[in-house]
């Protein structure tokens, strides 16, 4: 898939998008994805995938050269504060690509902490970060917040900047002060998307670190509600931008399974690549 060429969408248009989510939630009161959620891995040919997970210019990791169960080489299992009985390994069963991903078991609680994580250092500086990672859950999103991507934010006091879900759906969510991106409000949800169940998805987002924007794709698709642009927007990224000067140094990328009540979950993760431009789906 070639790289976007216009990654952020015009204010305008995400206001006719906001305007017409929330007039379809009046009539259906349902969420409603904005992103389509569909299994293309599937149709790939192997070889084909492996491209796709190797055509970064920071990293890319398909875990075929793991030879234990455990993690190892760029990836930790190192997590903060506690950990429980959630665990991270190397699954030669479940694979994207290949035969082997990393293979977290959710459980919920927060000193549950499970995640593989690894540095970002060989990611060239002082430019747009952009990643892509392929995941397969078997449990849908609750209600209460989880989080399965994490990132450290230097700019932050060291906090984490956090991917995952809440209100049954995908979105973004800062620790230092608990914003969430789009505001957990129904017309914000309806915004967001489900996390398909027992299917690859195709996750990627892009970080302008000097310009504290944001965007989110799901299966190459934009998703209208996990966008930062810097033009606030009711319940989208009005919430996000209420604390100004928002610029993201992330040090390391995390994936795994992070729960603070409900939500136990088995995901996979697989053909992870992270680099300076938007690398696609494959």
């Amino acid at each position: 898939m070639a790289p976007d060429p216009h990654p952020l969408p015009r204010t305008s248009k995400r206001i006719r998008a906001l305007a017409a989510a929330t007039a379809a939630l009046a009539a259906a009161a349902a969420i409603t994805p904005t992103a389509t959620a569909t299994a293309s891995a599937t149709a790939s040919s192997a070889p084909a995938r492996a491209a796709a997970a190797c055509s970064a210019n920071g990293f890319c990791e398909d875990f075929e050269s793991q030879t234990g169960t455990a993690p190892a080489g760029r990836w930790n299992t190192t997590v903060a504060n506690c950990s429980g009985t959630g665990t991270a390994t190397v699954d030669s069963t479940v694979a994207h690509g290949g035969t082997k991903s990393v293979r977290v078991t959710g459980k919920a609680g927060y000193c549950n902490h499970a995640f593989a994580g690894t540095s970002l250092s060989d990611v060239p500086a002082g430019s747009e970060l952009y990643a892509r990672f392929w995941v397969r859950h078997t449990t849908a999103l609750p209600a209460q917040h989880v989080t399965f991507a994490a990132l450290r934010d230097t700019n932050d006091n060291a906090k984490d900047l956090r991917m995952g879900g809440q209100n049954k759906a995908l979105q973004w969510n800062r620790e230092s002060d608990d914003a969430t991106l789009p505001a957990q409000s129904p017309a914000g949800v309806a915004l967001s998307t489900p996390l398909p169940l027992n299917t690859w998805t195709c996750l990627e987002f892009r970080l302008d670190r000097s310009a504290g924007r944001l965007d989110t794709w799901v299966n190459g698709s934009l998703v209208t509600g996990l966008v930062v642009d810097g033009t606030p927007t009711q319940d989208v990224d009005q919430q996000w931008l209420a604390r100004g000067g928002w610029r993201p140094a992330p040090t390391d990328l995390r994936l795994g399974w992070e729960s603070y009540g409900e939500g136990d979950d088995t995901l996979w993760y697989d053909d992870v690549a992270v680099g300076t431009a938007r690398i696609g789906c494959g």
